[in-house]
């Protein structure tokens, strides 16, 4: 399985955005008002806001498009949210994010 991504909350979006451009060099991927994807070299940050998304990490698993609880994100993505023993998100995608 592929670690896609990691997400963590943000206040500001746009803000953050910039910062972690300037700071580490990353590209971005998307941006809206409610999240957006950094890429780095081995690895996406997704910048979300408190209300759309927890913090979480995300594993691709083509095989969750076929679950019964699968949900689809504005990009056609396919996910679950799961949670470990000690109460972390995992989040489970179908396919690589952008």
């Amino acid at each position: 399985m592929i670690l896609d991504h990691i997400a963590i909350v943000s206040s500001n979006i746009k803000r953050d955005v910039e910062w972690y451009k300037r700071t580490f060099n990353c590209r971005l991927s998307y941006e809206d008002e409610t999240w957006a994807l950094l890429k780095f070299d081995n690895i996406s940050l997704a910048l979300v806001t408190k209300d759309e998304h927890p913090n979480h990490f995300a594993i691709v698993d083509p095989m969750v498009k076929n679950d019964k609880n699968a949900r689809k994100h504005r990009d056609d993505i396919c996910y679950i949210y799961k949670k470990d023993p000690s109460g972390n998100v995992i989040e489970i995608i179908n396919e690589p994010s952008n």
